[in-house]
């Protein structure tokens, strides 16, 4: 089992920038990919942006040029450097682990609520 726990949620006016943290505990050397997903209200969830165990990454066409993933395997944390938000970008965003597995088994945080004023 892996656990995952986001911070870093928030209020904040378009423009601005927000960092989101996961940190995820459990059997961590299970894990391959890891990834932020966010879903609107009324709209299904959506991957934002994720990164694998070797530092490959992958966007969303949406949020190319503003948003930056990252990894820091020493501290079991996946990082979201929101830059330039919108208030299109608010949603709740949720932490998400990849196992090695095949097929691979999905760990879930419980969601961190972004929220961007126009």
């Amino acid at each position: 089992q892996v656990q995952l726990v986001e911070s870093g949620g928030g209020l904040v006016q378009a423009g601005g920038s927000l960092r989101l943290s996961c940190e995820a505990s459990g059997n961590i050397f299970s894990i391959n990919t890891l990834g932020w997903y966010r879903q609107a209200p009324g709209k299904q969830r959506e991957l934002v942006a994720s990164i694998s165990s070797g530092g490959s990454t992958n966007y969303a066409d949406s949020v190319k040029g503003r948003f930056t993933i990252s990894r820091d395997n020493a501290r079991n944390t996946v990082y979201l450097q929101m830059n330039s938000l919108k208030p299109e970008d608010t949603a709740v965003y949720y932490c998400n682990a990849k196992s090695l597995h095949r097929p691979p088994i999905d760990y879930w945080g419980k969601g961190t609520l972004v929220t961007v004023s126009s």
